[in-house]
């Protein structure tokens, strides 16, 4: 069948009378994107000639992904979630901004209301026998000045990559923490090294990332949610250095600005201290963070998350 069937002038027709354009009330914001996104549809479909199977295969194909809870992982998998934040990149740039913390993807497997602790805590249980991580750091202004009782809320996956209250088999928000900074602005923590995950096997989303000729892997990270009033709240992550998957990340939360040297300490007099018996990696990393600026784009996202 030949594509461009159809009449610009009718698909624009169509898409405002499907979008309610042409009645009163519903909401005006719904209306004028709904209009867009439509037509932008019709046109693709009639420019590529997308016949009815194909276009009910996609239909199904997002039930079932909504079934499997798999959108979540879709969104950052065709690069949505990285555009977002590309997008607030641009908008910070413009309002003079720049400098602070390299944001990057959240993901879809935040807890809220992790255990709270002051200055340092420990994440693990003790139950995964993995590399002793030890992360510390400092959160600043843009200008150095330390941030104190800033709020550093970290999570990551464990050794298996699997995160807790998603995994069975981990305790409730095991490697997770909730982390109030010191006066000068300091956190610290101890954890165990994560490992990277991939997208579930035969799952919705591996089914697409094979579509188009992809994988479905992401490195090792560790996320955080960094904030503090007058501040710019801050949602990124550090990629684990030496990752098979660093600089391949499905996901494209890869930032070179959050990928810190990781150390490796052996120091017996070191391990003493730290009452560890084998030797640990430690990372150091430094969060800046910007002022609230009126007129700038929030960078508090509202979205679905999952309830503890």
């Amino acid at each position: 069948m030949s594509s461009k069937l159809i009449e610009k002038s009718v698909i624009a027709d169509l898409a405002s009378r499907a979008s309610g354009l042409d009645q009163p009330g519903g909401d005006q914001r719904l209306k004028t994107v709904a209009n867009r996104l439509l037509g932008d549809l019709f046109t693709a479909i009639d420019d590529l000639d997308i016949s009815m199977n194909e276009v009910w295969s996609a239909v199904a194909y997002l039930g079932q992904a909504a079934r499997n809870n798999e959108l979540g992982l879709i969104a950052p998998g065709i690069g949505l979630e990285h555009f977002l934040d590309l997008r607030l990149d641009e908008a910070e740039r413009r309002a003079g901004l720049a400098g602070g913390t390299a944001r990057t993807i959240e993901g879809p497997l935040y807890i809220a209301g992790a255990p709270l602790s002051k200055g340092t805590a420990r994440l693990d249980d003790g139950s995964d026998k993995g590399e002793v991580v030890f992360m510390q750091g400092q959160v600043r202004d843009q200008n150095g000045k330390p941030v104190a009782d800033a709020i550093v809320d970290v999570w990551h996956a464990n050794t298996r990559g699997n995160y807790s209250h998603f995994d069975p088999q981990q305790a409730a928000y095991n490697l997770r923490r909730r982390i109030q900074t010191d006066a000068e602005g300091r956190y610290s923590f101890r954890s165990i090294m994560p490992s990277g995950y991939a997208t579930p096997p035969g799952g919705s989303t591996e089914q697409l990332m094979f579509a188009f000729g992809r994988h479905g892997h992401r490195p090792a990270h560790i996320h955080f949610f960094v904030s503090a009033p007058g501040y710019r709240h801050l949602t990124t992550q550090i990629n684990i250095e030496g990752d098979e998957y660093l600089f391949e990340d499905f996901a494209f939360g890869t930032r070179n600005d959050l990928i810190p040297p990781v150390a490796r300490v052996s120091d017996p007099k070191v391990l003493a201290e730290r009452q560890v018996q084998e030797p640990f990696a430690s990372i150091d990393f430094d969060f800046v963070l910007m002022p609230q600026v009126e007129g700038v784009t929030d960078t508090v996202v509202e979205r679905e998350r999952v309830s503890a």
